[in-house]
């Protein structure tokens, strides 16, 4: 064959590919000028460890509701838009229902044997099936309503102490952080203290193991899908390039060292139990739940590895936004008293001064609803959504989504939108007075609390519940007031984080007679 008719065959045959991938990638969402094989690593490795702040600047200067960055292989398409968000939530759940497989994802739920960070698949639909209709169901709810009501109690008598010391001063991130951690180690563990030297009523504070678990959760929480290069270039793994697998390591000691003993012992109870002929007793807990449920042959359903995942996804999903929205409220009606004023008058109109506030109180508190859906919309803890996975080629907003692209929706870019929000960067919860019963959830996706779809958090009812009553158990309990010299509250961001920069500290006085914090 002569070499012109060879060019000319080899021309024909290619053309058809080349025209393909040219299209494919003219309908790409818009994104940042790429470099050959890396895309975009470079730039990502640079902007550590504010890759979150690199990605809204991209945004912003390049005037989109959707941009595509490539990380190596991986596409990662960002959403600020709620009617875009709407179409990966909604339109395309099915097909982007999966999770990124990462070394930080996959340590924590102990290789996907949970339900939260599990790619799809059979196993995610079974740890989901158990969170759904076993867990956190309204019967489970309501049977540990009396653990629940125990930690509003401890709560008011702890910052109560705190009160009556000299400067009376309180760290309010501290109660925040360990108030939630308190309460789903009493629903999942029936114990709030992990030595059983400590009386579960104890009202000095948290002790060693406790502030450790602590730290070690918001650890966690604080390095899945933090933009690991080897999230991205696999290869890397095991030469933890920047120290991100032996944080991870380190979390899952500290973890594993609390929770297991307990975990163990469950199971040991549970053989020793059946074994004697025993019957099923009544959950005390999730943990009781986990561990008795039965398969069809009526051996257990869950492996240990199961039951550990899915009782470190239970903690990990309950500590960080309720404390982080409470945290933020309280900072931001320091500085409005009219705001705070107006919830205060709620409380007093609805419950009044002569008994404590009670979950039942929830629906008819729509002002201090309104101030939390406010602080979820400002300031979100977390920047970005969890990642979703394409599980084939979509379409987004009339771009092309490829099979294995990370889709992320931007908490900041959509609870901040200018085009959605009038003044964004203002608290104004007010905004969101425009309903008889105002929920915490976001249906048109404005914001996002609990995000929606098959991922969404199946946990919105006891998330609700955990949120408003350290809310409103704060604020109806205590008066509070800025340190002495303190004109107004700092409200910068951290550089790494959304959190406040420095974790808030009021003084507070109480408010209600005194019988009511015993």
């Amino acid at each position: 064959m002569a070499l012109p008719t060879l060019v000319l065959l080899l021309v024909c045959l290619l053309l058809p590919v080349i025209w393909q991938q040219c299209k494919q990638h003219r309908r790409l969402p818009p994104g940042p000028p790429t470099l050959p094989i890396i895309g975009n690593m470079h730039q990502m490795i640079w902007n550590k460890p504010m890759v979150f702040r690199w990605i809204h600047r991209l945004l912003e200067e390049m005037n989109t509701d959707i941009m595509c960055l490539r990380l190596r292989a991986t596409h990662v398409i960002v959403v600020k838009c709620p009617k875009i968000a709407c179409e990966v939530l909604r339109k395309n759940d099915e097909i982007l229902a999966s999770r990124p497989a990462t070394f930080a994802s996959g340590t924590f739920s102990f290789g996907y044997k949970g339900s939260i960070l599990s790619p799809y698949g059979e196993q995610w639909k079974k740890m989901r099936q158990v969170l759904t209709c076993e867990i956190l169901t309204s019967s489970m709810e309501k049977k540990l309503q009396i653990l629940r009501k125990e930690e509003y109690s401890y709560l008011a008598r702890y910052i109560n102490n705190m009160a009556q010391r000299p400067d009376n001063s309180v760290d309010v991130r501290h109660v925040a952080q360990h108030f939630c951690c308190n309460i789903i180690r009493r629903l999942v563990f029936g114990k709030r203290y992990f030595s059983d030297d400590i009386p579960a009523s104890s009202t000095s504070g948290p002790g060693h193991d406790e502030v450790a678990h602590v730290a070690a959760l918001f650890r966690a929480l604080n390095h899945l899908y933090n933009f690991c290069v080897s999230d991205y270039i696999p290869s890397l793994v095991g030469l933890d390039l920047e120290g991100h697998e032996m944080v991870s390591k380190n979390v899952m000691g500290v973890l594993n060292r609390l929770h297991d003993p307990i975990i163990e012992e469950r199971i040991r109870e549970r053989s020793i139990k059946l074994g004697k002929g025993g019957e099923k007793k009544e959950a005390r807990d999730f943990l009781d739940v986990l561990v008795y449920l039965e398969d069809a042959d009526g051996r257990p359903l869950l492996s240990l590895q199961e039951i550990r995942a899915q009782t470190m996804e239970l903690m990990f999903a309950t500590v960080d936004n309720p404390s982080n929205a409470v945290e933020w409220a309280l900072a931001e009606m320091m500085n409005k008293p009219e705001i705070m004023q107006e919830a205060i008058d709620e409380l007093d109109n609805v419950v009044g001064k002569e008994r404590l506030v009670e979950e039942s109180d929830i629906p008819r508190l729509n002002y201090l609803k309104s101030c939390i859906r406010e602080a979820f919309r400002l300031h979100p803890y977390h920047a970005l959504n969890v990642p979703h996975v394409a599980m084939a080629d979509t379409t987004v907003a009339g771009y092309t989504i490829p099979k294995d692209s990370h889709v992320i929706l931007s908490r900041l870019g959509l609870g901040r939108n200018p085009k959605i929000w009038h003044k964004p960067l203002e608290f104004q919860p007010n905004r969101h007075l425009n309903t008889a019963n105002v929920l915490l959830t976001e249906p048109g996706l404005r914001f996002l609390s609990f995000s929606s779809g098959r991922r969404g958090c199946p946990g919105i009812s006891l998330g609700t519940s955990v949120t408003m009553m350290l809310f409103a158990r704060m604020l109806q309990g205590f008066t509070w007031t800025k340190p002495p010299g303190v004109e107004s509250i700092s409200l910068q961001e951290g550089n790494a984080s959304l959190a406040l920069a420095e974790p808030l500290v009021l003084q507070a006085e109480p408010r209600l007679a005194a019988h009511l914090y015993i």
